[in-house]
């Protein structure tokens, strides 16, 4: 079952300030803190002993105007903070205007007992570009109620992450 967003725990958001509002009725809207070009390759095993995530460097926005973005694939951190309860997880959409200016945005599940400030991967795949503004929405998550409260929450690397 879907739950709406207005029962999850956020820190961060910017509703009330530049936007009308994040909460949609199946989820809410997740908005770019940061963008972050690619410098190295990255590592990944089947244990983790092995992993080496790939270095990036960030993109500054010149005063707040927007970053103009080459096709490719950008490391994107959310402005949002949130804390997943122990009987939900959440998975995050690309918002249609994103996909209707030719770009995507990808995202692992976020597990039930995951508090942070996710990071996502922006690819944009128009020829000609995307300019992106700070604060722009770009992804929408949506919840999901468990059938019943997990047996153990994340407890991995990425458990609060950049707050």
């Amino acid at each position: 079952m879907i739950i709406t967003g207005k029962d999850i725990e956020f820190e961060n958001m910017i509703e009330g300030t530049i936007w009308q509002g994040q909460y949609q009725p199946a989820g809410v809207d997740l908005s770019l803190q940061s963008v972050w070009e690619f410098e190295t390759d990255g590592e990944i095993d089947g244990d983790n002993s092995k992993r080496r995530l790939a270095k990036a460097k960030q993109i500054l926005w010149d005063d707040e105007k927007p970053i103009k973005l080459k096709a490719g694939a950008y490391k994107i951190v959310f402005n949002e903070i949130v804390s997943i309860p122990p009987d939900a997880a959440a998975i995050a959409r690309s918002r249609s205007s994103v996909l209707r200016c030719g770009a995507s945005v990808q995202t692992a599940v976020w597990d039930p007992g995951y508090k942070g400030r996710s990071e996502a991967l922006l690819v944009v795949s128009n020829p000609h570009g995307l300019l992106v503004h700070k604060n722009a929405k770009v992804a929408q998550l949506v919840f999901i109620r468990l059938e019943k409260k997990a047996a153990s929450t994340y407890s991995g690397k990425y458990q609060g992450e950049n707050i």
